[in-house]
């Protein structure tokens, strides 16, 4: 059975058919659900067929995880980091394959998908040196003959979710701290970007049978919500990871919350960069461009919102829709694209009706604002001028829009970047220090991500990514991530023979 194009041959090497089957359960390829086609946002035609999982499937998936787990957790940590060694040894054999497939699939250009996978490589580097310091405390006691330890265990099983605009880095970012951390992965990847979910699963699952291990320790499902419903239901997971908007993660959080469940949500984000009167504008326009244009606006760190200081307003927009213009939009796979189509037609739709409630809530267009009439999901990237108080500048339309306003003070510009629900990623160009302290003080951006000379996208590994208010409050990745994948246990040791209590209490 051949491809329908031959442009889509190439994925053959990454063991990708025509039609796949899609979940991998104990340690076996099988699937029992719909059959569904996965579709090139370029051309919106057909590249594979893939089956399903059903909730039968994933019952038989949860039965082998859990079961798998009890081996995985007592594997000492840096022998679980040597398999996440080899795991990253194999992504990266595969890495021009696996980067070409995700840009096909998701749509954003081709370096950005090499640069993904390059991610969960780095995440998996990372995570062998961390499976040899995943350490504890020891606390002084009060107590004569007493020692207080702090000791970190696996939660047993992870529950990761995954949205389509990075289909195979935030699986990186969860699962390879998940797995030294001694626990067992369900995985279940975005409905859109199924093709992405079993190649990648393909390469961790060769792994763990070199290394004749259970397949169990790593299970994958592709499947609509009522996959994501069973992960969130299942007590035998105690930890779910989500990531996708604040209104589907709210409804994750509250139905994990009430198995009393931990929840760790990377929601949506509303960033801003702010321009102040003494800044690089070059290397501003440049940031700019990269954090509102990149994957088409859909990271969760996109520029949304651009606050220029009156000073410099007219220069920094001047040369900002000059380098607009020049922005090639086209296939994400040739040489030269900046801007690849939008990942549905439901996403180009939900453009065109944004950028009609940007007209009637008093939204001047600069430059775009309208789709582009072709077989694909592309749409012109587009500058509005608006107020900080309209209501759409409160949401999160998921594609390249910029708002841009203006503000006279930095308290001001401070303030209208804490004025939206969400908090994840903000940036401020300036090259006063005290500006900059002010900003990344408690005074200043209420975001989990506080840049200062740079993008508010573009997020290295080694820290702690993640947002605060809707955005989610989770935090995967890097710097001590890790705590949230295992549990904390307050150990008291009593060596002696006497029974001294806390606090000087004498009992009897």
């Amino acid at each position: 059975m051949s491809f329908a194009k031959k442009e889509y041959e190439f994925l053959k090497e990454i063991d990708i058919s025509p039609r796949n089957i899609g979940c991998y359960v104990s340690g076996n390829w099988k699937a029992n659900g719909p059959v569904i086609s996965t579709i090139n946002p370029a051309n919106n035609q057909p590249i594979a067929e893939v089956v399903e999982g059903s909730l039968e499937d994933y019952e038989e998936g949860l039965k082998a995880c859990a079961e798998a787990s009890k081996m995985w957790m007592q594997m000492p940590a840096p022998k679980r980091g040597e398999i996440v060694r080899q795991i990253g040894d194999a992504l990266r054999a595969k890495l021009q394959q696996l980067g070409r497939l995700v840009s096909l699939e998701m749509g954003k250009i081709l370096p950005e998908g090499i640069g993904e996978v390059q991610e969960i490589i780095d995440m998996c580097d990372f995570s062998v040196g961390l499976s040899r310091q995943l350490n504890g405390s020891i606390i002084p006691s009060e107590r004569p003959n007493h020692a207080m330890l702090e000791v970190w265990n696996p939660l047993g099983i992870v529950g990761v979710i995954t949205a389509f605009n990075f289909p195979s880095a935030v699986l990186g970012w969860n699962a390879c701290l998940a797995l030294v951390c001694g626990n067992c992965v369900v995985w279940k990847g975005a409905p859109t970007t199924p093709l992405v979910t079993i190649a990648i699963t393909k390469i961790i699952a060769s792994v763990f049978e070199k290394n004749n291990l259970p397949g169990a320790i790593f299970t994958s499902l592709c499947g609509g919500a009522e996959i994501g419903e069973a992960i969130s239901k299942d007590t035998r997971i105690p930890l779910v990871s989500f990531t996708g908007s604040s209104k589907v993660g709210l409804m994750v959080q509250q139905t994990v919350n009430q198995r009393f469940g931990k929840c760790l949500l990377e929601l949506s984000g509303n960033n801003a960069i702010i321009v102040m009167d003494d800044a690089d504008i070059k290397l501003a326009v440049r940031s700019i461009l990269f954090a509102a244009v990149g994957t088409a606006g859909q990271r969760c760190t996109t520029c949304r919102r651009l606050l220029l200081h009156e000073g410099i307003y007219e220069k920094v927009l001047e040369q900002l829709l000059v380098v607009y213009k020049q922005v090639k939009i086209g296939d994400p796979l040739e040489d030269g694209t900046l801007l690849g189509p939008l990942h549905t037609k439901t996403s180009r739709d939900n453009f065109v009706k944004g950028i009609e409630a940007i007209k009637s809530q008093g939204g001047k267009i600069l430059t775009g604002g309208s789709a582009i009439e072709s077989e694909g999901n592309f749409v012109h990237p587009t500058i509005v001028e608006i107020s900080p108080d309209a209501d759409i500048v409160k949401e999160e339309l998921f594609a390249p829009v910029l708002y841009v306003m203006k503000f006279k003070t930095l308290p001001e510009a401070i303030e209208i970047n804490n004025s939206v629900p969400q908090g994840l990623s903000s940036s401020i160009f300036t090259q006063r220090p005290e500006a900059i302290f002010k900003w990344i003080g408690p005074l200043g951006s209420d975001c989990g991500i506080v840049n200062v000379n740079i993008p508010t996208n573009g997020a290295e590994i080694g820290g702690a990514f993640g947002g605060e208010k809707a955005t989610g409050g989770g935090r995967e990745a890097g710097s001590d991530s890790w705590k949230q994948y295992m549990r904390r246990a307050t150990c008291t040791i009593n060596y002696g023979s006497e029974l001294p209590l806390a606090q000087g209490i004498n009992f009897g």
